[in-house]
């Protein structure tokens, strides 16, 4: 909790100490010195670090939250390294069949083969109820 707390607090720090443009907006905005901007972070980070001391029950409800949500991101981490090394793997297995592959697909019969392969394709497949539909061939559209 206070390392999310810590983040925040230094991301937001540095968002605000970032230089920007100068428009017409920026000048009516109150001018705020860089001491002054130390000065009432650290009285943040102070009143922060109080508030287990005030709150303790809010305070370990956050730490039970902030365990059982870093489980979660372990867990899904987990998941995701194991899908990547599954892909990964698929990707190695492709790899070497693909070297160890001819070019020859099957969809195309070599020389020889096409009197094989035709005489053991079945004919006549169709039923009665197929060849009694009449054909339509595609509509012209406008």
């Amino acid at each position: 909790m206070r390392f999310l707390l810590r983040i925040t607090f230094w991301l937001g720090l540095v968002l605000v100490l970032l230089p920007r443009d100068k428009t017409s907006e920026s000048d009516k905005l109150p001018q705020i010195g860089a001491a002054d901007a130390v000065q009432a972070a650290t009285a943040a980070v102070s009143d922060v670090t109080q508030f287990c001391k005030r709150q303790p029950a809010a305070c370990e409800v956050g730490g039970q939250a902030a365990t059982i949500i870093g489980q979660r991101a372990q867990d899904g981490a987990k998941k995701l390294y194991q899908i990547i090394n599954d892909k990964k793997e698929q990707l190695e297995k492709s790899d070497k069949t693909d070297k160890k592959a001819p070019d020859h697909t099957g969809s195309i019969a070599l020389a020889g083969e096409g009197d094989a392969v035709a005489s053991e394709a079945p004919r006549d497949t169709l039923s009665q109820d197929d060849l009694a539909l009449e054909w339509r061939g595609p509509t012209a559209s406008n």
